[in-house]
């Protein structure tokens, strides 16, 4: 074999024995062993949106869901969704965006720059859901299992340039527009480098500041108060159990008082965290709780009639793709492709009325809007 061949063949092996590392990634396997039961629901028939809740899983793609539906053995209380739709996520100086352009565009109605919350490319402050919201009389509210100060929940209070000035973006709450916030990061709230003591700020703004689970749980007066009974996030799935869907509903209970009625962003934030670790298990559990959190408000929507909810995703997060499994064991074969966001699109559900308006494909933003001109409707 002369020198020519022997590169022109070495080159090929190398190649070869490449592609064969890069498409055959090491796989993960779960196995559900709590698979829960899904009710097919009532479309709600009243014709005008009162309340819009917004419901955003943080990472989750079409493979997210698919995989979750193998893992509950062919079911979801997500398939209720009368519509769905497909969202583009890119930011205004990226390709892949994160929580805080990508959540920005939900919140905002704008594309922003990478790590930006709340805010334009130039840093301006730009109206939010949450602001509309109060401008028309209605509540506002968020609830989370991450840290109040990470950057979707902050995306829908908050304006900042970079999401990492975690101090400054909790500093915004006491003169948001939120009446109702649940989450995790009680300790950017209490000593900091500024000195300030937040708690303290939204107490004198007439919020009560709920510290503990039992006191969040019996408050009972209105709806404006801040609860954050963990100093950084809300405790893993297995230990915290239907938290999310009980502290959704105790929002949407107070809420709901309001002859207005009122806006609601409710995340499964630890979704990305998994996502990122790429590990398997943890992101199915994860994933699976807050599609029970759907469940509990898609129920809550189908009784009342008058409620818009959306699901969405601002990003996807892993590169997740499911390579095998069994539907009727609940098991999943997976790999990963990243340990970082990518570039898929993402998929937008909507039930109740107004859920028409989100089939197709269209860019993020758009969701603000049709939920904007959805809330303004007389």
């Amino acid at each position: 074999m002369n020198l020519k061949k022997f590169i022109a063949a070495t080159a090929i092996a190398m190649f070869v024995q490449g592609a064969s590392a890069q498409f055959n990634m090491p796989t993960q396997t779960f196995t559900y062993d709590h698979p829960y039961a899904v009710e097919k629901l009532q479309v709600p028939k009243g014709k005008k949106v009162k309340n819009v809740i917004l419901m955003i899983g943080d990472g989750m793609s079409l493979m997210h869901v698919y995989t979750a539906w193998t893992c509950n053995r062919g079911k979801l209380w997500l398939e209720n969704a009368q519509t769905t739709g497909l969202s583009k996520t890119w930011a205004a100086n990226k390709l892949i965006t994160d929580s805080g352009s990508g959540g920005t565009s939900l919140a905002c109605g704008v594309k922003t720059n990478y790590h930006a919350v709340g805010v334009t490319p130039d840093g301006k402050p730009q109206t939010t859901l949450v602001d509309i919201a109060k401008q028309l009389g209605k509540d506002a509210g968020i609830a989370v299992t991450c840290r109040l100060w990470d950057a979707t929940p902050c995306d829908f209070s908050c304006h900042n340039i970079d999401r990492d000035k975690e101090e400054e973006l909790v500093g915004d709450y006491p003169t948001s527009n939120l009446d109702f916030a649940f989450g995790g990061g009680a300790q950017k709230f209490t000593n900091r480098k500024d000195g300030r003591d937040i708690f303290k700020e939204l107490k004198k703004e007439g919020y009560h500041v709920s510290r503990t689970l039992d006191d969040f749980f019996s408050w009972n007066k209105n709806s404006r108060i801040f609860a954050v009974p963990y100093d950084v996030d809300t405790p893993l799935p297995d230990e915290r159990g239907d938290l999310l869907a009980r502290a959704s509903m105790k929002g949407i209970e107070l809420m709901n008082r309001n002859k207005n009625g009122f806006f609601m962003m409710i995340e499964g934030s630890q979704l990305d965290d998994y996502g990122h670790f790429n590990q398997l298990d943890m992101l199915m559990k994860e994933t699976l709780d807050f599609d029970q959190t759907i469940g509990r408000v898609m129920k809550w929507a189908a009784e009342d009639g008058e409620t818009l909810v959306v699901v969405t995703a601002d990003h996807e997060t892993g590169g997740l793709t499911l390579v095998n499994g069994d539907k009727n064991e609940g098991r999943v074969e997976c790999c990963f492709s990243t340990k970082d966001h990518s570039g898929a699109m993402v998929p937008v559900y909507a039930f109740g009325p107004g859920s028409e308006n989100f089939t197709g494909i269209f860019e993020n933003t758009d969701i603000f809007f049709k939920i904007k001109k959805l809330m303004e409707e007389k």
